[in-house]
């Protein structure tokens, strides 16, 4: 049996997998976990031992089958929480993060399927993440761009918002950008911020720091709900 403390580590993988589309460094781990690098290196050395992991020195990891479906369970079950305390419970979408960190692991399989009957087995998250299906399945593809990875002149569609930071969450909900927002890039400042004019609202000021946690798409390049292409 996986303790809690593994499980997250594959999750932070998968994670880190879908972002970057190859091998984690184990520093990548570390700060995402926001642990030692010696301490990150002795828990990917004990996944590995358990065929949850490949680990080649120097190159990072990558998940095997096994481990992409512990790590996929896992998501579904966090996913499927915060989905649930946003349209249930009344939480805010900033707040529903780490109360599915502390629940993620504690849920049974019958919880879980109770919940997603509840929720009328939705496809993503309050924050645009998509759900894994009860199946298990990988979700096709890698994550899109970010707003700080687009140009100026652009107009682009929020399809996700990374949900790590409450007070990023919050700034963002108060500006009106949400998944599903339709944002023309109005200018990209040296000094680190893009202006962003909401549709039918007045220009934002995102710091590049935020701007890279939010995730979008051209028109052109809009995907469905579940993250196939």
């Amino acid at each position: 049996m996986l303790s809690a403390k593994m499980e997250d580590y594959l999750k932070a993988v998968y994670e880190l997998q879908r972002r970057g589309g190859g091998p984690v460094a184990t520093s990548a781990v570390a700060d995402a976990l926001d642990v030692t690098a010696p301490t990150a290196t002795s828990m990917l050395e004990s996944l590995a031992e358990k065929s949850l992991l490949d680990r080649e020195k120097y190159r990072g990891v990558e998940l095997t089958p096994e481990g992409e479906t512990v790590a996929l369970e896992i998501l579904r079950h966090h996913r499927l929480i915060e989905t649930y305390l946003a349209e249930r419970l009344g939480y805010d979408w900033s707040e529903v993060h780490d109360e599915a960190d502390r629940l993620e692991h504690h849920i049974s399989e019958e919880f879980e399927r109770r919940v997603a009957d509840r929720l009328d087995d939705p496809e993503v998250d309050p924050h645009g993440d998509p759900i894994p299906a009860d199946s298990l399945d990988p979700i096709a593809g890698v994550d899109g761009t970010t707003l700080a990875d687009r140009q100026e002149g652009e107009t682009v569609v929020v399809e996700r918002v990374r949900d790590d930071d409450p007070d990023e969450l919050a700034y963002l909900e108060e500006s009106g950008i949400t998944p599903g927002t339709t944002l023309a890039i109005e200018e990209i400042a040296p000094i680190g911020v893009t202006t962003v004019v909401p549709e039918g609202s007045e220009p934002i000021a995102v710091p590049d720091a935020i701007a890279g946690t939010i995730l979008v798409t051209g028109a052109e390049e809009r995907r469905e709900p579940n993250g196939l292409a």
